[in-house]
């Protein structure tokens, strides 16, 4: 038995006073079936890796608090980043599905997606219960 079912059987015994094989399964079985309803999708993890970062994490609070779209241009002097890491991380917040990304002549326009303002919201507590 490894430590992690005996410690598991140990915190059976100290709740219900004994404990069995039978209960050890049991409960290893309901903690699988949690396990799986939280796992989360590739698109989720990739959005959360985005947001780990400062760089991508502050273009993203950007965007969301922008009314409209924003240039690379207004986007570079407000981060202390070089222009090609800026472009690098909103590279990123696309593929990530943070923002979205619009090509007019030699500019490009970024703006925040629902997904980046919802995730936010909830990271800042700001979300509707």
């Amino acid at each position: 038995m490894s430590d992690t079912d005996q410690r598991l059987r140990r915190r059976i015994a100290d709740e219900v006073g004994e404990c069995c094989d039978a209960d050890v399964e049991e409960r290893l079985a309901e903690l699988d079936g949690l396990a799986a309803s939280a796992s989360t999708d590739d698109a989720t993890r990739e959005a959360f890796a985005a947001l780990g970062n400062e760089t991508r994490n502050r273009l993203t609070r950007i965007l969301s608090a922008a009314d409209g779209e924003l240039c690379v241009c207004e986007l570079e002097p407000v981060v202390d980043v070089s222009g090609s890491a800026v472009s690098h991380a909103l590279s990123d917040l696309v593929d990530a599905g943070l923002a979205t990304r619009r090509k007019e002549g030699n500019w490009r326009y970024y703006d925040s997606t629902a997904l980046a303002d919802d995730l936010l919201a909830v990271a800042d507590g700001e979300a509707e219960s």
